[in-house]
């Protein structure tokens, strides 16, 4: 981790959260076991779904407002499918 300590580096990561209005919870480890994370399954997911709009694999876009607008858009079909199911 570059010389940081897992002490500093969540400081640094609680108050980034609090500038963005984020919550930020730091999960420990299990060393002997596999244990599934609630919803981090949800945001995976939706990154995937996301992957498969080609509008979405290369940023060419100047502003980033232009690209928040392409992620909206991408993410349409994928609201209307969640409503009409």
């Amino acid at each position: 981790m570059c010389g940081l300590t897992l002490a500093t580096e969540e400081a640094r990561l609680q108050q980034v959260a609090s500038g963005c209005e984020l919550q930020l919870e730091v999960v420990k480890r299990h060393q002997r076991s596999f244990e599934i994370q609630p919803r981090r399954w949800v945001v995976e997911r939706t990154f995937a779904w996301d992957r498969r709009q080609r509008r979405l694999s290369k940023d060419y876009e100047r502003l980033p407002e232009v690209s928040e607008s392409v992620v909206y858009i991408a993410m349409i079909p994928l609201m209307l499918n969640r409503l009409t199911a």
